[in-house]
């Protein structure tokens, strides 16, 4: 109703359904339900028209019409999805081939009429395999191409009681469906084959090597990141073969992503290829061989300084032991080397201070008038 001031007021539904049997009606404010039944199969028109509650003779407020299909048989609807990225998607009547085909039957049975019922799926599916299921759908892999017809008898039975007391008899309804299934050529694999490197204003080329029968729809962007390719929002190209030759030239240096769809039919393959963009100036592979041989220079220079401190060192401890004996005294230090040290100590503290005066002064000019010899 478009006037909500009139929301408070009651509706009556005028049903018209013969020659159907009613069974049960109930209205409410704004809806009413009706179920009926048939003693032979047909189609059969069902119209309402809806009036207020204290004047039916008034134009109708609102009115429609439907055709209900009665039959002897089981009634439904099946199917066919394929699995694409561990989803279900559903093509129409035409699939790839090589992929997972999930066929399924769905029971249309508004009033509960088969509640009760047990159901037995036999599948044919046009090629020489046939498949028994209980439940209402099966799965099937198929690689050749090709048109075929997918068969589906459906069994539903259940008991209830008979006309005789205590008596339970079984009933039972079939139904026949039948669906087209068109197989095409799958696309296997995209593999793209060039450099990941470039540098700007420099021809880049690349080659696209598609596993699938052409004709292929082949779809490419290049962008800063990857992106999924959908609708023509690409440059789009037609193959007739399974390569591809792309050549691209970028302006900016950067971080790019070449984006890659191809179609057969029904089937989308895609994948993307990093491409790093260098500068003009810059070479990757000098520039990698400059950092190496910098950090060979540092590394020998912390090396051979390291090695130039630790012989210095060895070197003054080296030359700081000397022998001061005179020549004269090396036949006593030859006969008491055990106590040199400690006669050598005793002499010099025994010496009164003129006698180390005398002989400091003898050292001192001994260059010019030599007493006494010492080796070093």
């Amino acid at each position: 109703m478009k006037n909500d001031s009139v929301t408070s007021n009651l509706y009556h539904f005028n049903w018209i359904y013969a020659p159907l049997i009613l069974i049960e009606k109930s209205e409410q404010q704004f809806n009413s339900v009706i179920n009926v039944t048939s003693e032979f199969p047909g189609t059969f028109p069902v119209s309402v028209w809806v009036t207020h509650k204290d004047c039916w003779l008034c134009r109708p407020v609102a009115r429609n019409v439907t055709l209900l299909q009665i039959t002897e048989f089981i009634t439904g609807n099946l199917t066919i999805a394929q699995i694409e990225d561990s989803r279900f998607v559903t093509h129409g009547s035409s699939f790839s081939t090589g992929a997972v085909t999930r066929i399924s039957f769905s029971l249309h049975d508004p009033s509960h009429y088969f509640k009760a019922a047990s159901f037995v799926y036999n599948w044919d599916f046009g090629d020489g395999v046939y498949q028994i299921t209980k439940e209402p759908f099966v799965y099937y892999n198929c690689s050749t191409m090709g048109n075929r017809t997918v068969h589906l008898k459906v069994i539903a039975e259940w008991e209830q009681m008979g006309s005789i007391i205590h008596d339970r008899e079984t009933l039972q309804k079939t139904g026949d469906f039948t669906t087209a299934l068109e197989l095409l050529d799958a696309v296997k694999s995209i593999n793209v084959v060039g450099s990941r490197e470039t540098h700007v204003m420099e021809n880049l080329s690349l080659s696209l090597h598609i596993n699938g029968t052409p004709p292929l729809a082949l779809c490419w962007l290049i962008k800063a990141e990857c992106v999924p390719l959908e609708g023509e929002k690409c440059h789009l190209v037609v193959v007739n073969g399974s390569c591809y030759h792309l050549s691209h030239t970028f302006s900016d240096a950067g971080q790019y992503c070449l984006s890659v769809r191809v179609e057969k039919g029904v089937m989308m393959l895609q994948t993307y290829h990093e491409i790093k963009v260098w500068p003009a100036g810059i070479q990757p592979a000098s520039f990698v061989l400059l950092c190496i041989t910098l950090v060979s220079v540092v590394v020998g220079l912390v090396l051979y300084t390291t090695f130039r401190s630790n012989t210095q060192q060895k070197d003054l401890v080296e030359v700081a032991d000397f022998d001061f004996l005179p020549l004269s005294d090396k036949s006593l230090s030859s006969r008491s080397e055990p106590s040199c040290g400690r006669v050598c100590c005793r002499s010099f503290f025994r010496q009164s201070p003129q006698e180390a005066a005398r002989e400091s002064h003898e050292l001192l000019h001994s260059f010019y008038k030599p007493v006494k010899m010492y080796t070093v």
